[in-house]
């Protein structure tokens, strides 16, 4: 019986790669270097917007290297996870941020890729070169029962041997057993997950006959029980579970990302996002004279085009002075530059709403 070690959300492990701790933390930041890939797996849950050739680290749409290097700073990353599609139809692209990344952060700053591919010698040695830390393969579904007998086996024999902590990366489903098998034998790693219906793969997941936990949950039913089943064969095993990647990991992300890069006047709540007040108006000197007037330091206020971002506690308090001078609003949103908008709370004056009251 392996030692099993419980985590947040139904997630559990016997081992944890260097990678998924720092996951675990919030500190990995997720470089997306493309939606193109060739293998096709029916359980892909990639979204349509993300497919094509584009990058993007986080949330953030990258144009340019230094894109990258700021949202890193943004977020005080200490670890970067390449993924896609399938980042190895850029490898040049992928050396070339892995260079930046290293040569910007230094060597520990540690990088971990996802490819579906079976890079070559030629190219395991040119990932390893660039300082690769971890590679996580997920080879499609097809060849998990032969494995041994393809391209991949060579492959990870080859980063493994080059000193890049290797292994799988998996859905939980039927037919894990015979890479669980094959990894143990070779000191691999294996991360299952657990599988979730998405736009684009529910159709697919329909037709062999898959099915959602329950009404409020993305997860298919079984895979969280066949992890359970698989765990005892992995010598280095660890399950992530949908409730997992979604209430902890990104919530640790998110709030690692406010605490670096909100500004002193914008709350953090619980799950990581930002509330703040937005006084959109086209007389902002105006309305900045009756700030001062009434002794609002300026570090809790931001000037920006035709509206004024505040503190949300001290656009409530001064309400009735800024009523006529524009429309006020308390917003929560995500801590990241054009972040989603998770609530937009417009915002009157009690006094005045109770005078209009009184007065009907």
């Amino acid at each position: 019986m392996r030692d099993i070690k419980q985590g947040d959300a139904d997630s559990f492990h016997t081992y944890l790669t260097e990678g998924c701790k720092l996951c675990q933390e919030g500190a990995k930041m997720v470089l997306f270097v493309t939606g193109i890939c060739d293998k096709s797996c029916f359980y892909c849950p990639i979204s349509e917007e993300r497919k094509g050739k584009q990058v993007y680290a986080n949330e953030q749409p990258i144009s340019k290297d230094l894109d990258i290097i700021e949202e890193a700073n943004r977020m005080d990353a200490l670890g970067t996870g390449i993924t896609g599609g399938e980042p190895l139809i850029e490898k040049e692209l992928v050396l070339r941020y892995i260079n930046l990344l290293k040569n910007t952060f230094g060597k520990k700053h540690h990088i971990h890729l996802y490819t579906a591919s079976a890079p070559d010698k030629t190219t395991v040695s040119e990932l390893a070169e660039a300082g690769l830390d971890e590679i996580r393969f997920h080879p499609p579904q097809s060849v998990w029962e032969k494995i041994k007998d393809t391209p991949y086996a060579g492959s990870m024999a080859e980063t493994s041997k080059l000193g890049i902590e290797t292994g799988f990366e998996l859905p939980s489903i039927e037919g894990v057993e015979a890479l669980i098998k094959f990894a143990s034998k070779n000191d691999y790693f294996v991360n299952l997950n657990e599988l979730e219906f998405s736009d684009t793969n529910a159709e697919a997941l329909k037709e062999r006959s898959f099915v959602l936990v329950d009404d409020i949950s993305n997860a298919v039913l079984g895979s969280r029980s066949a992890a359970i089943k698989a765990i005892n064969g992995i010598m280095k095993g660890h399950f992530c579970s949908s409730r997992y990647k979604d209430a902890i990991q990104l919530r640790k992300r998110l709030l690692r990302t406010a605490e670096v890069s909100s500004r002193p006047f914008e709350m953090i709540t619980d799950d990581g996002t930002i509330v703040f007040g937005i006084i959109n108006t086209d007389k902002t000197d105006e309305v900045k004279k009756i700030l001062l007037e009434n002794e609002v330091p300026e570090d809790l206020y931001e000037i920006i085009g035709e509206s004024i971002e505040i503190a949300a506690w001290v656009l409530e308090e001064m309400a009735e002075f800024i009523q006529g001078y524009g429309s006020m609003t308390i917003v929560e949103k995500y801590p990241i530059k054009d972040g989603i908008i998770v609530e937009s709370m417009p915002l009157l004056n009690p006094k005045l709403i109770n005078k209009n009251a009184i007065d009907g």
